[in-house]
């Protein structure tokens, strides 16, 4: 069983910043790929941006590429998601997710477990 934790979002103008933590427990962290994803009001979720197992690998979602950056701290099993002019179509709940023993994963089919999600308002 894994267990993720996300914190950080909030309320920002646009063109602000924010930084959106994932707290993982229950399984070895440094073996799976992670994610970050998002759902708008009456829209699919839809991938953000992703991390291979041992941070040699990164993806994005061409909507964020530039502005979002994905990390993580194996140590301490920890995921991030830096986000920088950020714009109101970046609204959503952000979701961290985790793909046990997957070494890249870009689709929420390849997801084994979710956390709640944490809402980001991006006001214009």
């Amino acid at each position: 069983q894994v267990q993720l934790v996300e914190s950080g979002g909030g309320l920002v103008a646009a063109g602000g910043s924010l930084r959106l933590s994932c707290a993982a427990s229950g399984r070895p962290f440094g073996n799976s790929a992670m994610a970050w994803f998002r759902q708008a009001p009456g829209k699919e979720r839809e991938f953000v941006a992703a991390i291979r197992p041992r941070a040699d690998g990164t993806y994005y979602a061409d909507s964020v590429k530039g502005r979002f950056t994905i990390s993580r701290d194996n140590a301490n099993n920890m995921l991030y998601l830096q986000m920088n002019s950020l714009k109101p179509e970046d609204t959503a709940v952000y979701y961290c997710a985790a793909a046990l023993y997957r070494s890249v994963a870009t689709t929420k089919e390849q997801y084994n477990y979710w956390g709640q999600g944490t809402q980001v308002t991006v006001s214009s």
